[in-house]
């Protein structure tokens, strides 16, 4: 994506929200693990796949499913948005 941030990208910014300096290692984790690509490789067509995992794991770190709720929402919004990453 000359000039602009990929979707591994917008999907670490949004996660640092909620993971801090983690995410970036727990994004990559997750792409790597349940996609079986490289974090590279990341496309629009993966968010619903991913955002499922990540639900999943993000879930067993905070009980608070309202904040589960916003992160994934955020993050499913890239692939209809691409652009919105700004915490709501």
């Amino acid at each position: 994506m000359p000039g602009g941030k990929t979707i591994q990208d917008k999907v670490i910014d949004i996660s640092r929200d909620y993971l801090g300096p983690a995410a970036e290692r727990f994004v990559n984790r997750q792409i790597s693990t349940h996609l079986k690509k490289s974090p590279e490789q990341l496309t629009v067509q993966d968010l619903p796949k991913l955002v499922d995992w990540i639900r999943l794991a993000f879930a067993l770190l905070t009980n608070d499913s309202r904040l589960v709720d916003e992160y994934t929402g955020r993050l499913l919004a890239v692939k209809q948005n691409g652009h919105r990453t700004a915490k709501a």
